[in-house]
């Protein structure tokens, strides 16, 4: 017997046993030493099953266990809410701020309290609240990151009208909207000043994170306009911060003058974060150039920067929030470093942490307090208030310094957006007991509608002076130029599918148009580097062109739903043919992804609810992954998906054909005849072609114009050798899921293929 063989078997068995027998003889002796202590045993009247319940119940309401149920609830409700608003057009902020008033006492509250009460019990909400302040904290840090300080230096002077205007109109209507509603909302010992600043300060913000994602959806931020905007929304947030800190110092002081140290040491602080802090962070950011990873020690200075910038005015007295926002705000301007630090904070920031403060504003505002008309009517007061000093205070001042109507009205529109940044004011008004519940749940109605208004105004603004026929789509539907759209995701990709449609349009001359697509998810940018992020999108692509001395049109676009503003744009556009890259789905092929609906994009609600109203199939096992599928279901052109295998160029061309719905490839096989003298193999797979006189006569006029450059195929059985020496295969969908279905012997030998699917 080769003992040699079971040695770690016979170790491991006699390790388990010795130790376990040590064990217990230590417990057992241990027993004996019981007598001397005075233990009571811990016997219970109880059943096994009853003690156990009573464990559980105790166990669930344990803070750690009641905190992590919140936070879980909190992010899935969240989530659901935010991707509704994302449908309909909305930024997710939007679902975000619904999701929070859904699960407070306006709706769960109210219809389940046992539920409420189970899971938001008020013992419970310290420690959600502090979670949420953290979470803010790092909101703030990123946003003042996000802030472009260089472009605010250089285009304040366009814009510092406008952002002043958009402050101080809002601000008097608020400090004249207090004069009216002090005396019914006010909560009692609060003076007027105090009342009527917060009041005024909540009339003033605007949501800077908001509206530049707003801005990115809508391709402005290579215009002039969306130039301005963007300035008066960085210049809007920074006076807006400023004033708040001073509001917050006179409300805590009680009077002007009281406050009047405070301003001193906030103004000192800012000083000493201008010419000193930052200063130093940008010789310790230089270290950084170039790198594509920022090492521990930096992080933990960068951190540790936030952390003392918030404790400094909490402690002054101006509310940490203000910190971070500075902390953020003289960050080394280089983007890449800016970006690569966002992404270590963003994701936890964003997706677990500000939920909570959505929730824990939702917890507070009670809409059931507006129980009359009286009530609503104020509310409705306010919010035309907000929309008076904001829009029309915005619009009319941008239109007074000779910007035109349109112009003008978009810029009232999107500095009207509200959105988080009202809700931190409330919160800190709430906080101070400057705001009573009634006028906390008015004001956060009015940043709802007045953030939710952005989308429609706009729409609308461009309804009221869109010209009678948009001049490009006259060319586009007169001329008769070949139109090729490719969509990518990697630059690389970019590079590949121009290749293969300069293949197909080569000879075509000034008959043919290709425009290069990247739709980028707008979570993944900031609106400081965004032209960066596209000429590093587009680099490959331009570089192709000019290898192959193409003219390419290139097209980019922000946007929060890729495959609906992909088909949107491929169906508006009148292009004759879609290329695009075969994507992978995250769990494709396995019963959770099916069941689920996962894709790249983690989960995909709109599969679960085509699933469940009976038009997706769970256990559909579609050759495409679930982006590709929702393109060729939505495309109203012929979609090409390339499956690529370092595809260079179409000189060697297989197409195999299964049946006679396949026909429709010698069309594109003539088109890479004749712009790229490809040579093209036709398998005749199904014995179809030579009993169709049609399809013959197809193939002996390619052979007339063209000839030895195609050639029919009849061998049943296709070598490796061959489909190894072919460059491109062309395939229709429906063959390809019949390739996929029956495991295909081919699959692991064929060349880069074009999955051709005719609408």
């Amino acid at each position: 017997m080769n003992l040699g063989k079971y040695k770690n078997l016979i170790f491991y068995v006699t390790t388990i046993a010795v130790f376990s027998t040590l064990m217990y003889y230590f417990i057992i002796e241990g027993q004996t030493l019981e007598v001397k202590e005075n233990i009571v045993a811990n016997t219970s009247s109880g059943s096994t099953w009853e003690n156990f319940l009573e464990s559980f119940k105790t166990n669930l309401h344990h803070p750690l266990a009641l905190l992590l149920a919140q936070i879980v609830t909190i992010i899935m409700t969240a989530r659901l809410f935010g991707w509704i608003c994302m449908k309909i057009k909305q930024p997710t902020v939007i679902g975000e701020m619904i999701a929070g008033i859904v699960l407070g006492p306006s709706l769960v509250g109210m219809y389940f309290p046992e539920f409420s009460a189970f899971l938001f019990p008020k013992e419970s909400l310290g420690n959600l609240q502090f979670l949420s302040q953290i979470g803010l904290i790092l909101f703030m840090y990123i946003v003042g990151m996000e802030l472009d300080l260089s472009v605010l230096r250089k285009k304040a002077h366009d814009a510092v009208v406008i952002s002043h205007a958009s402050i101080i109109i809002p601000f008097a209507l608020g400090i004249g909207l207090s004069y009216f509603v002090y005396q019914e909302f006010a909560p009692d010992g609060i003076q007027f000043t105090s009342f009527a600043l917060f009041i005024a300060i909540s009339m003033s913000i605007t949501a800077f994170p908001v509206l530049a994602r707003i801005v990115q959806e809508r391709n402005l931020q290579k215009t002039k306009l969306g130039t301005i905007v963007i300035t008066c929304a960085a210049a809007d947030d920074i006076t807006a911060w400023c004033i708040l800190a001073a509001v917050i110092a006179i409300v805590k002081a009680g009077s002007f003058a009281s406050s009047i140290y405070v301003i001193i040491m906030a103004i000192a602080y800012v000083f000493l974060m201008i010419k000193i802090v930052r200063p130093f962070l940008k010789r310790v950011g230089d270290l950084q150039a170039g790198k594509n990873t920022i090492s521990k020690p930096m992080v933990a200075i960068f951190f540790l920067t936030l952390i003392l910038s918030a404790y400094a005015t909490e402690v002054i007295g101006i509310h940490a929030l203000f910190g971070a926002f500075m902390a953020g705000a003289i960050m080394p301007e280089n983007a890449k470093f800016r970006t690569l630090f966002i992404d270590k904070v963003e994701d936890v920031a964003l997706v677990l942490l500000l939920p909570l403060f959505f929730v824990f504003t939702g917890l507070r505002t009670q809409i059931g307090l507006l129980n009359d008309s009286h009530l609503w009517m104020t509310a409705g007061f306010i919010i035309l208030t907000a929309v008076l000093g904001k829009f029309a205070g915005s619009a009319l001042t941008a239109r007074f310094v000779g910007i035109s109507w349109k112009e003008s009205l978009t810029i009232g529109a999107l500095m009207n957006t509200r959105g988080l940044m009202e809700l931190i004011v409330l919160n800190i008004g709430y906080d101070l007991g400057v705001l009573s519940p009634q006028i906390f749940a008015m004001l956060v109605i009015m940043a709802l509608f007045t953030t939710f208004m952005t989308g429609p105004a706009l729409d609308f603004i461009n309804f009221l002076f869109k010209s009678k026929k948009n001049p490009d789509e006259k060319i586009h539907e007169n001329d008769s130029k070949y139109r090729v759209l490719l969509s990518f995701d990697k630059p690389e990709s970019g590079s590949t599918l121009l290749k293969l449609a300069h293949n197909f349009t080569h000879k075509m001359n000034g008959n043919k148009s290709i425009t290069a697509m990247n739709i980028a998810p707008v979570d993944e940018m900031h609106a400081y580097d965004i032209n960066e992020y596209e000429d590093s999108q587009f680099q490959n692509v331009i570089e192709t062109s000019q290898e192959l001395n193409l003219e390419v049109t290139t097209l980019f676009k922000a946007s929060t739903d890729i495959e609906s503003d992909l088909t949107s744009i491929t169906n508006k556009g009148h292009y004759d043919l879609l290329l695009i890259m075969l994507g992978k789905s995250m769990y494709e092929g396995s019963l959770l992804g099916r069941l689920l609906g996962f894709t790249t994009k983690i989960i995909n609600p709109e599969k679960l609810l085509n699933t469940v109203k009976g038009k997706g199939n769970i256990f559909n096992n579609s050759p495409f992954d679930d982006f590709t599928l929702q393109i060729l279901d939505k495309t109203n052109i012929p979609v090409g998906v390339l499956v690529e295998k370092d595809f260079n160029a179409a000189d060697k061309v297989f197409v195999p054909i299964f049946n006679l719905s396949d026909f429709y490839l010698l069309e594109y096989a003539k088109r890479l005849i004749n712009n790229n003298n490809s040579q093209i193999i036709i398998l005749d797979a199904a014995g179809q072609i030579r009993n169709n006189i049609e399809v013959k006569e197809l193939i002996r006029s390619i052979e007339q114009v063209a000839p030895n450059h195609i050639t029919l195929y009849n061998e049943k059985k296709i070598e490796k050798e061959f489909l190894n020496a072919q460059d491109l295969m062309l395939i229709s969908s429906k063959s390809w899921k019949n390739l996929i279905d029956t495991k295909s012997l081919w699959l692991s030998d064929i060349p880069s293929t074009l999955i051709i699917s005719n609408p």
